[in-house]
């Protein structure tokens, strides 16, 4: 009997000011990594597909994103953190097409 499926890994890789496209809020939005592994007796071996989404901490609206525009935030995000003294506003990250 062989056992065999699939496991979804979560990983969070930035948190970003966006203006949500459902609630219209300007609020912190969790960027994260889905990655769909597949396993063999339970034992992750290699990734089957990976997504990309934010995800709203108002309303809790996720929307998917392409792996180029996450990185672009993720570089961003990295970048304002290292350049901009604690506690400065920053500019709202708005998602693609609004």
């Amino acid at each position: 009997m062989i056992i065999f499926g699939t496991k979804v890994y979560l990983y969070q890789l930035a948190i970003l000011t966006l203006v949500c496209r459902h609630c219209g809020y300007s609020a912190a939005h969790t960027l994260r990594k889905h990655v769909t592994k597949f396993t063999l007796f339970f034992v992750p071996l290699f990734p089957v597909s990976t997504a990309y989404a934010t995800q709203c901490t108002f309303c809790g609206m996720e929307q998917e994103v392409t792996k180029e525009w996450a990185e672009q935030a993720q570089a961003h995000t990295a970048a304002a953190a290292g350049g901009e003294a604690y506690g400065q506003p920053q500019q709202p990250y708005r998602h693609p097409g609004t």
